[in-house]
């Protein structure tokens, strides 16, 4: 096994205090790896591989080597700064290892700034599959990429997905770690937490507590287009109050009221409002709003009161009613249908007829009359269960097995006590996904897997609960194991196995459009057999709601090896970024490698954008032409989204209607010993004891619990097993 480290730098500080700070515009890194050479005067660093360019909050990994040095350099775009720093990664390595494998420490820069550093500590093979600098070997060439086992596809690789953006009043804010003391700019009050405990603007720097995003009535003078006014309140509300601030010295420990950050210095360290009494940094002063002595809580607060109530006054006045007056059951007048419209009835209704689908528990919108209790409507239009099902907890499970864990959590092969069925609990961690602000995430996945049930080749969720640490999901339990296990034995599948996969997975894909939903993490890892070797797919974490039609999204996520270039290029994309992922499993199904390289994931992206893959002459026609369609990197000529992939020659031989009903017999069949047989999933999970994580009790204490409301779900069938 070979180290490597996961490197990301998320923020960039200038010394507090000084006026040069101030002409710092748009700060860019420069990572120099370098490695000691023996001369004949003695070590020395050389670069052997190009210059990086990391994005800020993106990550590139460096295999750990003794003596191997990173070399880092700020910059701005004017040329007017530059500050330094090396780093010994044998060093960083060992701190890493003593932190749980995850680090997030300021580097100090000379002559002046710091760098907030993340670094996380991994083990990969040295003849790995040339994923990452672990992969790294001497010499290049078209001919040495080509050799048989080069890139044999050893390892799984984990997807990537961009911080959530909330954005406010122009503010750009992510979930940020605060390594001091900070203050809201909103509420004035510390910041309290671990982890990613508030918000901070990508543009302005103003920090906030989570709970205090709906009160920022400020916007952001930090964006380019809203740097001059704050057009929403100088128009609407005529608030265009600028601050007085002038030179000011501390005699006791201050934080600036924008970024919420302390002034450091021991004299001139920031600026005072003469009005309003407002501290800043010297470098805040150009990105506070022009709100002197307004308080952002309490006016929001009112904004959304009056809103409220003009919002109620104009669904009362809205209301259609058909006569003054109550009305019956038996009148023409307002009934309120499930979707929430209120039409009239015409005048001919029958008296006393049924009116299907109309609920009366509740009043209408705009406060429709109810109707008294004998006139309770009897047969609602949707099928509303008698009996309450059966509401899961962690002590109905017994845990056996672990089969597999990442940073989000582990899954579980679990016993359902009460008849001896087999499950496989995925378990989450609350703290990690609200430390990654992926709450709204989670809950998609949820609802995807709730719809799986109606596709047999998806994985089924019977289903969810929660503690106070965790969430879980209870799916069905797929022994067959998954496609990177099978592939790493027998190194690539043949035509047969290969197609028959394929359209399978294309059944599925095919399905979760219709739907609207776009996967966007479709990868050997995640395609799972079951007993009979049809597949399933699961894993929906990454998946897209909502996408009918023209619907556009531009989130950077996926796992590199699979991620379509749209995404790399930062454009709005749909689910042609599927049919190119598609591509890339099918190519590493039949060929057992995958079709772009790089020694790091700039490289790699690099080649996604501009590389063409290389085809085996021994590989069919029909299977090149249909990798060649697509990996068309004009997405709207992507075959899938132009075209039936269908009528593909590939695929000549399969009987799509036999494939939907899974009468097709499959080319494999998983060894399966019994329904709790855990052997086609790997032994570095298994062996492991199958316990959950212990989480920070201050942490969790300080979780939002209402947040996970809408979670725990129980599908019909499994009260079925559990009365069984």
């Amino acid at each position: 096994m070979s180290p490597f480290l996961r490197i990301g730098f998320s923020n960039f500080e200038m010394d507090p205090g000084l006026a040069y700070h101030e002409e710092v515009s748009n700060p860019y890194c420069a990572v120099y790896m370098k490695e000691a050479v023996d001369t004949e005067k003695g070590t020395m660093y050389k670069q052997k591989r190009p210059t990086m360019y990391p994005p800020w909050a993106s990550t590139f990994d460096a295999h750990v080597h003794r003596g191997r040095v990173m070399h880092v350099v700020v910059k701005d775009r004017t040329a007017s700064l530059k500050t330094e720093a090396s780093v010994q990664l044998d060093t960083l390595a060992t701190r890493c290892k003593k932190e749980n494998g995850k680090l997030e420490i300021w580097v100090e820069l000379k002559p002046q700034g710091r760098l907030l550093m993340e670094a996380r500590y991994f083990l990969e093979r040295c003849d790995a599959s040339g994923h990452g600098e672990g992969a790294e070997r001497d010499g290049d060439g078209l001919a040495e990429q080509e050799s048989e086992g080069m890139f044999e596809l050893h390892q799984r690789r984990g997807a990537i997905k961009q911080a959530k953006v909330h954005v406010v009043k122009c503010h750009e804010f992510t979930a940020t770690f605060f390594p001091q003391p900070t203050f809201c700019s909103v509420c004035k009050e510390f910041v309290w937490g671990l982890n990613k405990q508030g918000y901070q603007c990508r543009q302005c720097n103003a920090a906030i507590h989570k709970k205090c995003i709906e009160y920022v009535i400020a916007k952001c003078t930090g964006s380019a287009v809203n740097s001059k006014e704050t057009m929403i309140h100088k128009e609407r509300f005529k608030i265009d109050m600028p601050h007085r601030f002038k030179v000011y010295n501390y005699k006791s420990p201050t934080f600036c009221e924008h970024c919420g950050t302390l002034l450091w210095g021991l004299a001139k360290q920031g600026l005072k409002c003469e009005e309003c009494g407002m501290n800043v940094h010297h470098k805040c002063q150009k990105k506070v709003g022009n709100l002197c002595g307004v308080n952002q809580k309490l006016m929001a607060e009112a904004l959304a009161h009056i809103e409220s109530t003009q919002q109620a006054r104009t669904s009362k006045d809205s209301e259609i009613i058909g006569r003054e007056g109550p009305v019956g059951i038996g009148q023409p007048g307002v009934v309120r249908e499930p979707s929430g419209c209120v039409p009239c009835l015409p005048s001919h209704t029958a008296v006393g007829k049924k009116e299907q689908g109309i609920s009366w528990d509740s009043p209408a919108e705009g406060g429709a009359p109810r109707l008294p209790p004998h006139r309770v409507q009897e047969e609602p239009l949707y099928a509303v269960p008698r009996k309450e099902l059966h509401k899961f907890v962690l002590d109905d499970f017994k845990l056996h097995k672990m089969l597999g864990k990442g940073s989000f959590g582990k899954v579980f092969l679990a016993e359902l006590k009460s008849s001896g069925q087999f499950f496989a609990v995925k378990a989450l961690k609350k703290d990690v996904v609200l430390m990654d602000d992926d709450v709204e995430c989670t809950m998609v996945e949820r609802r995807v897997l709730s719809l799986a049930w109606e596709h047999p080749f998806l994985t089924h969720l019977y289903c969810t609960f929660q503690t106070k640490e965790n969430l879980f999901f209870v799916m069905e339990y797929l022994n067959g194991g998954d496609l990177m296990f099978h592939i790493q034995s027998c190194h690539r599948f043949d035509i047969p196995r290969s197609t028959f996969y394929a359209a399978e997975i294309v059944c599925a894909l095919q399905f979760l459009h219709s739907k609207g939903i776009v996967y966007r993490d479709l990868k050997l890892d995640n395609i799972l057999l079951d007993m009979d070797g049809h597949i399933k797919i699961a894993d929906f974490g990454m998946c897209k709601e909502n996408m009918h039609a023209e619907a556009r999204t531009s989130t950077f996520c996926g796992t590199p090896d699979y991620i379509a270039p749209e995404i790399l290029l930062g454009q709005k994309y749909s689910h042609s970024v599927d049919w190119w992922s598609f591509g890339v499993l099918l190519f590493e199904m039949l060929i057992g490698q995958s079709p772009f390289h790089g020694h790091d994931e700039e490289e790699l992206f690099q080649s996604i954008r501009t590389d063409d893959p290389h085809y085996p002459r021994w590989l069919p026609g029909d299977a090149k032409d249909l990798l060649i369609k697509l990996f068309v990197r004009e997405p709207e000529r992507r075959l899938g989204v132009r075209g039936n992939i269908r009528t593909h020659a590939f695929f000549r031989d399969t009987d799509w209607v036999a494939m939907e009903k899974r009468q097709v017999e499959p080319p494999f069949r998983p060894t399966v010993k019994s329904a709790s047989d855990c052997s086609n999933f790997d032994k570095e999970f298994i062996n492991e004891k199958p316990r959950l994580s212990c989480a920070d009790r201050t942490l969790i204490n300080s979780v939002d619990q209402t947040m996970f409301n809408n979670f725990s779900f129980v599908n019909p069938a499994m009260g079925r097993i559990k009365s069984a």
